[in-house]
């Protein structure tokens, strides 16, 4: 039986790599979802920490322009619409609750 700790590491592994491909984010992906099934609740504890914590660091710096919003400004509009649907892509098959509160925000009126 695979264990969270067997489960962390994995995931670790697949997250420290610098140029992940396509196979790296599809074990990704599964490791997540084994992981939200066996473990459910911690899983959505640990995720809500890090959105928590990122959203702290992301405001305390006030009058900073983020490192995202000074590279956005070097390309046109459609490369950065490419990106963003690649990236969003990748999410869903990762992070299926997280693509969905981001499409939730984008589609609210």
């Amino acid at each position: 039986m695979i264990t969270e700790h067997d489960l962390q590491e994995a995931i670790a592994e697949c997250e420290g790599q610098r140029k992940p491909t396509v196979n790296t984010c599809l074990k990704l992906a599964a490791f997540y979802i084994i992981k939200d099934k066996m473990y459910p609740v911690k899983q959505e504890e640990e995720v809500m920490e890090k959105q928590l914590s990122h959203s702290y660091y992301s405001r305390s710096s006030g009058n900073d322009i983020s490192e995202f919003r000074q590279a956005i400004t070097k390309v046109d509009a459609e490369e950065f619409l490419s990106i963003m649907d690649e990236l969003m892509s990748t999410i869903k098959a990762i992070m299926p609750k997280l693509y969905d509160g981001v499409m939730r925000k984008l589609t609210k009126n």
